[in-house]
């Protein structure tokens, strides 16, 4: 197993050499994002799992290992990141892949490539042996804003509705600042645990976002819209990696009910992230789009996915709708993988997913 050329020895590279490769691989690869990058890595070996890194001249391989009640298996989230039109590069990555599954013992791998949800990379994953996972993994149906726009444009594209809010957040006064610190991260996940429990989800607990907090350092913000008066309306956790941003975790307090602190908010880490020359803004999770109407067709989200309500604010900011290709599963131990399905897709009709 290849680790920048050395895990064979459990050798890991200098993090400096890492962030260089790193660098090389995002030029390389334009749809590479956090979920491959070495400070995911780092996260995710704050809060205790294993990762492991493959890579080479021309792919990058991140892969975590996690262990589960239901079994352990071996996560590749946002990867590999290969050229998909060279098959023997492929097939010589997804060796890789199914060599450390069993090393470290897995049942399965999940994995869930940056490909279009198409016909052709369905077929293309099936033939490396993948078949489509009962549950998802990270945001398969997302929204993602170009930012090299000028702002007039990015205004120019929101819904009426959604350039409408934003102009009203300006005439309300609200303010949306943004911080790292950890009194703050403390303050969201506090504020973030009351919007899970009017709503409805699970959120991350502190340690995962204190972790993050310390692996992507600066580059992890807090935002926060307030009133005039200075009360908090609406919080969102920005991570920042190369040319993409994600809005990865958002809060809200009862007072954003009424006043469109969630809109200001946007719209401030819209501008911030342009005057860092980040060039893509990717919202996140949002539940799957479907074409209605016969004449007059117009796209609307799945109104039992979970996600249905924040699907409408998302889509209002004029992004373009992308659909990656579902989570998909390898199989290395048949027997132990069934009953890993039976749980999994029980559990995704329970919470409506």
């Amino acid at each position: 197993m290849s680790n920048m050329g050395k895990a064979e020895q459990g050798v890991r590279p200098e993090r400096a050499a890492l962030e260089e490769k790193w660098q090389q691989i995002q030029a390389r690869f334009s749809e590479a994002n956090f979920l491959q990058s070495p400070a995911w890595q780092k996260m995710n070996e704050l809060v205790g799992h294993k990762v492991i890194i493959d890579a080479n001249d021309d792919t990058w391989c991140l892969m975590i290992v996690k262990d589960a009640k239901r079994g352990r298996y071996l996560e590749v989230p946002g990867g590999p990141l290969v050229d998909w039109g060279d098959e023997e590069q492929v097939r010589r990555v997804f060796r890789r892949i199914r060599e450390t599954a069993r090393l470290e013992k897995c049942v399965f791998v999940r994995l869930r490539p940056q490909l279009e949800r198409n016909a052709e990379n369905k077929a293309r994953l099936e033939a490396l042996g993948a078949r489509k996972a009962p549950m998802h993994l990270h945001a398969e149906h997302t929204v993602i804003i170009d930012l090299t726009q000028s702002e007039e444009q990015l205004l120019k594209n929101m819904r009426k509705q959604t350039r409408y809010e934003v102009r009203r957040a300006e005439k309300l006064g609200i303010r949306v600042e943004w911080g790292n610190s950890e009194e703050l991260f403390r303050e969201f996940h506090a504020v973030q645990a009351e919007t899970a429990a009017r709503q409805k989800f699970v959120p991350p607990d502190l340690k995962t976002l204190l972790a993050e907090r310390e692996a992507f350092g600066g580059n992890a913000r807090i935002y926060v819209a307030r009133t005039a008066e200075s009360e908090a309306v609406a919080y969102g956790l920005v991570l920042i990696d190369g040319i993409e941003a994600e809005y990865f975790e958002a809060a809200s307090t009862e007072l954003n009910r009424k006043i469109p602190g969630a809109y200001a908010l946007q719209w401030q880490v819209m501008r911030d992230l342009k005057a860092l020359d980040v060039r893509r803004y990717n919202l996140w999770g949002i539940a799957p789009l479907k074409v209605t109407g016969g004449k007059g067709q117009h796209v609307v989200a799945d109104s039992r996915h979970r996600y249905a309500g924040v699907t409408t604010f998302k889509t209002g900011f004029g992004g373009e709708a992308i659909e990656y290709v579902p989570a998909q599963d390898i199989i290395i131990k048949r027997m132990r993988y069934g009953v890993n399905w039976l749980i999994e897709t029980a559990r995704k009709k329970k919470r409506h997913l």
